[in-house]
């Protein structure tokens, strides 16, 4: 890890910053929306709008790469993130948030896919297990570190839209200025969506339903908390349980991962995912509770993202692996632009715990379904007797289809080698 760190550290410590600005904003959305007065239709709406802008931008932004190279891409999506956070005060209304909240979803996936290309770049065969790790543990402790900032300023005013443009503004800098040469760039052509559900229905259907339930938590949870009654920390603590709870137990479903049938670990992660929702559900006010349903919901759905795609991967050769990458990516950013709006739906109809409803009634979707495709193919590990599963790779639900690509890589060597292993022996 400490190798890592050190060829990748200017790339990290960007990424840092990146995560706490976009995490404080993430947060902050729904807290000033609600003391303007939008109702939770429109908060919803605004939500959903960052995702529709992060799956189009996750699509045109190789095609910017490749033309004008990465650091323009980097620099020029940079500069709109830090002026669209300083517009959101200026222009509150609805409608202008929306199509900000577009632009800021495209930017951000311009810049992760830069950024990701850097950290694939400088990773080995030998380490990219362990740079993800690393990438992982940076991602989800800047959104956790963005909600201490919360309690700064007031949230009606300007100060906590300029932190998070000066944070991401700042973001750039250890990586422009960073030695390391610039990467290369290949996209890869997306398996088609048909032919990804017959390799891998419950990848497919779990990764659109992943894609609902990190969007309502990413984007409705500041929303939640303040229909609830919560203050401005006690939502960032909510914020931060969350998170908290998918970077402490990614590791423990990983090595879980690697030693059972990991449809029975999706269903108990599912399973999880209900309880923590119904406990949410009745905790009424009761911030212990809610914070607990919080760091459950946030350690079950983060590590359900990464077993999904090492499943999938399970019935895939290793040619496959890349561009089913980006076939899961597409239909996870699906899910991810309807979870808000039908969050939104269901704690309209019946009040702020319909956001723990939506996430319990998804959860148990995907519970159920697993459950169902059990009974129809047996798994590769009843059926080959000489299969061993290869190692997982922690990805977080914020990566775009690079990182998901460097993690396909990651297990397609991982498996090359024991096969080599296997035939020396």
């Amino acid at each position: 890890m400490i190798e890592v760190l050190k060829s990748a550290w200017a790339l990290m410590a960007g990424m840092f910053l990146l995560m706490v600005g976009n995490g404080l904003q993430g947060t902050l959305i729904g807290i000033r929306g609600a003391i303007e007065n939008f109702s939770t239709t429109e908060l919803s709406l605004i939500t959903s709008a960052y995702f529709i802008g992060f799956l189009f931008g996750s699509r045109i932004a190789p095609e910017l790469i490749r033309r004008v190279g990465h650091v323009r891409v980097f620099a020029a999506l940079g500069s709109f993130v830090s002026a669209v956070l300083i517009l959101y005060p200026t222009v509150t209304e609805p409608w202008a948030w929306i199509l900000l909240r577009v632009i800021f979803g495209f930017c951000f996936s311009g810049v992760y896919v830069t950024a990701e290309s850097w950290m694939n770049n400088t990773s080995t065969n030998e380490n990219r297990g362990k740079a993800l790790s690393l990438y992982m543990v940076v991602q989800l402790s800047g959104i956790v570190a963005s909600q201490a900032l919360l309690g700064v300023a007031d949230p009606a005013g300007f100060i906590l839209f300029v932190i998070p443009s000066v944070l991401v503004s700042l973001s750039f800098a250890p990586i422009l200025l960073s030695v390391s040469p610039t990467p290369a760039f290949e996209s890869t052509k997306a398996m088609t969506l048909p032919d990804l559900y017959k390799v891998s229905p419950t990848g497919m259907v779990g990764m659109f339903l992943m894609g609902f339930i990190f969007s309502a938590q990413f984007g409705m949870a500041s929303v939640y908390g303040t229909e609830a009654g919560l203050s401005v920390g006690e939502i960032g603590l909510l914020v931060s349980a969350i998170f908290t709870g998918g970077m402490v137990l990614q590791f423990p479903f990983g090595w879980l991962s690697d030693r059972m049938d990991r449809r029975w670990l999706i269903f108990a992660a599912s399973l999880g995912g209900v309880l923590a929702g119904a406990l949410g559900w009745v905790a009424g006010s009761n911030l212990t509770l809610i914070l607990i349903s919080g760091f459950i919901m946030g350690g079950v759905s983060n590590p359900l993202y990464a077993l999904l795609i090492a499943y999938t991967n399970d019935y895939l050769e290793r040619e496959d692996m890349a561009a089913a990458s980006g076939g899961l990516i597409f239909i996870n950013g699906l899910g991810a632009i309807a979870g808000p709006v039908m969050t939104g739906w269901v704690m309209t109809a019946i009040g702020p715990g319909g956001f723990w409803v939506f996430l319990m009634l998804s959860m148990a979707l995907m519970m159920v379904y697993v459950a169902y495709r059990m009974t129809q193919r047996a798994s590769v590990y009843v059926t080959d007797d000489d299969y061993e599963a290869v190692a997982y790779a922690p990805v977080v639900a914020t990566a775009t289809a690079v990182a998901v690509e460097a993690a396909q890589e990651f297990y397609g060597e991982n498996a090359e080698a024991e096969s080599d292993d296997a035939d020396s022996a």
